[in-house]
């Protein structure tokens, strides 16, 4: 589906419910598998969710997450304990060049036994679930968190709990400590320091009902949508001040864009600020909070303000190589970028060609950061109905603030 969203002048001040977490909801499914007496509630609505619990549920020999990069990840650990089960874990065509060669490694040097079906270090991958025969366990940690999460999602089932230990620089330290909470709030203790994690084993753990905070990466969106209008507000729920989330880093990135955060119990809301008196960090680190890179660089292009980012080299392996992709998108619309593995410069412009055509590649995120843009000009969203990988409503929701989509 191709959109064509029309310029509006400004937004309507409104109140959007945002879906819970994929993040988290992703995590809990894991630990509600391995744990039956956990229950959760305000569940993400996302294609990526619903393909983890699908498959959870699936007693197939093939199991197909599509584009889901988190549910890939997260189920190749899950399946490698399942003692006498042999499943085939596999995905798009995308999902099949996105390595997953750290993690096999990471679970073969605890005694699973999994194999590569075509090319070796990616999926689809052939996994004979055993128990590991050992408690410790030693992979980089300057690559996915989602590797490291999930080993420990894993670990308190193992007879002997697990010890996983990092060489070098951690990435996305906030999606480990996301673990180590969700851990924490089912009754399994953890530990993270020195570059160890410890896990402690947890035969059971009491029944309980959790839930899920809304999606801060969806919150970006609305944070573009602020800084971009006309001294507007809209309000978000349900958040929470002490987040999980690292992309809750928003509330204070968007302050340089010219957006407060208001939290009041349940709900935060984002207010226009005009003419902010501080200027975006130059070198802005986003190694802890990769995924709101694309809006951020949209939204300073959408004020003509410039950016310098670092620590993004995880973005080249997600769904598309998303510095490659800004830097054509941002480029068709009249703006300048550079790139290297792990920065992105955006020079400052106040040109924003119309009618222009974004490619999404299969991202959702593409298509939901370049939305907002259309307090400025007109454009069309290629294969518009991707943002159903983490945000299905995002559409309905950009109409309620008055956004005219064709």
């Amino acid at each position: 589906m191709n959109l064509r969203l029309e310029r509006i002048s400004n937004i309507k001040e409104s109140s959007v419910q945002i879906t819970g977490s994929k993040s988290e909801t992703n995590r809990l499914l894991i630990l509600q598998a391995l744990y039956p007496g956990i229950k959760i509630e305000n569940v993400s609505n996302s294609d990526d969710s619903e393909l983890m619990q699908k498959a959870l549920k699936s007693n197939a020999l093939e199991v197909d997450i599509h584009h889901a990069g988190t549910a890939m990840r997260f189920l190749t650990a899950y399946f490698a304990i399942q003692d006498g089960r042999e499943t085939i874990l596999t995905g798009s065509k995308r999902m099949q060049e996105r390595p997953i060669k750290i993690l096999v490694e990471a679970l073969q040097e605890l005694g699973c036994d999994i194999r590569y079906e075509k090319n070796h270090g990616y999926p689809p991958i052939r996994i004979l679930g055993k128990q590991p025969n050992t408690n410790q366990v030693t992979l980089q940690a300057n690559v996915s968190s989602q590797y490291i999460s999930a080993l420990m999602l894993i670990a308190s089932s193992l007879p002997n709990g697990l010890e996983i230990n990092l060489e070098g620089k951690v990435t996305s330290v906030p999606y480990i400590n996301m673990t180590l909470s969700l851990l924490s709030d089912i009754g399994v203790k953890g530990i993270f320091e020195n570059n160890k994690i410890t896990i402690t084993s947890a035969k059971n753990v009491a029944e309980k009902s959790i839930v899920v905070e809304s999606d801060w990466s969806s919150a970006s969106y609305f944070y573009s949508i602020v800084a971009l209008s006309d001294n507007k507000s809209v309000t978000l729920g349900s958040y929470k001040k002490d987040s999980y989330q690292g992309d809750s880093s928003l509330a204070k990135i968007y302050e340089y864009l010219g957006v407060k955060t208001i939290f009041d119990k349940h709900t935060i809301t984002l207010n226009k600020v005009i003419d902010p008196v501080l200027e975006l960090p130059n070198g802005l680190d986003l190694s802890n909070s990769p995924d709101i890179a694309q809006t951020i660089v949209v939204t300073c292009f959408g004020l003509g303000k410039g950016c310098y980012l670092t620590g993004l080299h995880t973005l080249k392996i997600k769904e598309t190589d998303r510095l490659e992709a800004l830097k054509t998108e941002i480029e068709k619309l009249g703006g300048q970028i550079y790139i290297t593995d792990d920065t992105l410069r955006l020079e400052p412009s106040t040109v924003i060609k119309e009618d222009v055509t974004i490619a999404t590649y299969n991202d959702h995120r593409m298509a939901m950061a370049f939305a907002p843009l259309a307090l400025k000009t007109s454009l069309f969203v290629e294969n518009a109905d991707v943002v159903s990988k983490s945000y299905p409503d995002f559409w309905t929701d950009l109409k309620k603030l008055g956004f005219k989509t064709l």
